[in-house]
C-alpha cells in the first residue's frame, strides 16, 4: 500500500526559509543603521507644570517659615527662660529643654544666642517694621534685599563678638558667597580674620585674682560680679576657679582687681576654703553666705566674715 505524502519535510522547509528570511533582513537593516556615535536620539520631554501666582506666595512664605524656625526658637526659648514658666514642673531649665524638647544643656543658648545675633542684624535695616520682619526675614526693603541667616549654624561663629562687629563680620560674610546666604564655614572665616586683625594680647597671669562680667554670656549666668583665680591663660580666653568650680571665660568678660601678689595668694586662699565646703545640697543660709564670699571686691575677709566661714569649716568638715 502506498504511504500518503509527508508534509513534515516541506513545513520544516518552509520556516527554515521563513527564518533566513528574517535574519537577512535583520542584518540588512542593521548595515543600515546610523553610527551609534553620530546618532541623534528623540527624548521627549516632561511637561513641568508650572506654579500659580498663589501657590508661589504659599511656597515663599512656608520656606520663610522654615527658615526663621530658628530664630522663632530662640525667641521662644528665651522668653521660657526668663519668665521661669518651666518652674512648675522642672527645678532648672536646662532639664525643663531636655525632657520636653530633647535638647542638650548648650542647645537652648546656642538658639537663644542666634536670635539675639538676628535681633542686632536686623537693626541694620532700622526702617524695617515689625510686620515686615515677621512675615520675611528676607524683606525687600529700600529696593535692596536684606539678607539674613537661615540657621543657627550660620550665627554661631558671631555670638561672642560685639554688635557692631556682628554687623561687620555678616556683611562682608554676603559679600564673599556672592550676595547669597553664606555657610557657617564662611562666616567663620571671616570672624577669623576679624579677630586676629584686632587681637589684643592676653596679659593675664596664673594667680590673677579677676572680677567676671557675665554680660549676655549664657553660661556665665548668675556668676556676674564673682571673683575668680585665673589658672590657665588662653589666646582668647582665661580659665578661672571660682568657689563652686571652674569656668573657660572670654578676656572680654574678664576685669583684673590689680590686687598685689601677696593679695592674689590670700584671695586664693580664700576660694580654696570656699571651694573645699561648698556643695549643692548645702543649707540655704549658709549656700548663700559663701556665694556672698564669692563676690567679695576686696582681698580680705572681716573679723566677722571671718568667724563665719570657720564656723561653716567646723561645721562640714566632717562631711568630706
Amino acid at each position: 500500500m502506498a504511504k500518503p505524502p509527508s508534509n513534515r519535510k516541506k513545513a520544516t522547509s518552509a520556516a527554515s526559509t521563513d527564518f533566513t528570511s528574517a535574519a537577512n533582513s535583520a542584518n540588512e537593516d542593521i548595515s543600515q543603521q546610523v553610527d551609534p556615535a553620530t546618532a541623534t536620539i528623540n527624548v521627549t520631554a516632561a511637561q513641568v507644570e508650572e506654579l500659580s501666582e498663589a501657590e508661589e506666595r504659599d511656597r515663599l512664605h512656608l520656606e520663610r517659615r522654615v527658615e526663621r524656625a530658628f530664630f522663632e526658637a530662640g525667641k521662644a526659648l528665651a522668653e521660657l527662660r526668663d519668665r521661669r514658666l518651666y518652674r512648675s514642673t522642672h527645678s532648672t531649665f536646662e532639664e525643663y529643654c531636655k525632657d520636653r524638647f530633647g535638647f542638650e544643656r548648650r542647645h537652648p543658648y546656642r538658639l537663644i544666642e542666634a536670635a539675639g545675633v538676628v535681633d542686632n542684624l536686623i537693626k541694620m535695616c532700622p526702617n524695617w517694621t515689625q510686620n515686615q520682619i515677621e512675615d520675611d526675614l528676607s524683606t525687600v526693603h529700600s529696593d535692596q534685599r536684606q539678607i539674613l541667616p537661615t540657621s543657627e549654624g550660620q550665627v554661631r561663629p558671631m555670638t561672642k563678638l560685639k554688635p557692631e562687629e556682628q554687623q561687620e563680620v555678616w556683611q562682608r560674610a554676603v559679600e564673599v558667597a556672592g550676595g547669597k546666604v553664606p555657610t557657617g564655614r564662611i562666616v567663620k572665616d571671616v570672624v577669623q580674620r576679624i579677630m586676629e586683625r584686632t587681637q589684643v594680647p592676653n596679659t593675664y597671669q596664673i594667680g590673677e585674682v579677676c572680677q567676671i562680667l557675665a554680660k549676655d554670656d549664657p553660661e556665665l549666668r548668675g556668676k556676674g560680679g564673682c571673683w575668680g583665680i585665673v589658672n590657665h591663660v588662653g589666646e582668647f580666653s582665661c580659665t578661672v576657679k571660682t568657689w563652686d568650680g571652674e569656668y573657660t571665660v572670654g578676656l572680654q568678660y574678664l576685669k583684673s582687681y590689680d590686687y598685689l601678689p601677696t593679695e592674689c595668694e590670700q584671695m586664693g586662699v580664700i576660694c580654696d576654703r570656699i571651694a573645699k565646703i561648698y556643695f549643692d545640697s548645702l543649707e540655704e543660709t549658709a549656700r548663700s553666705l559663701l556665694q556672698l564670699l564669692g563676690k567679695l571686691n576686696r582681698p580680705w575677709l572681716t573679723a566677722v566674715e571671718e568667724k563665719l566661714l570657720s564656723v561653716l569649716e567646723s561645721e562640714y568638715s566632717g562631711i568630706f
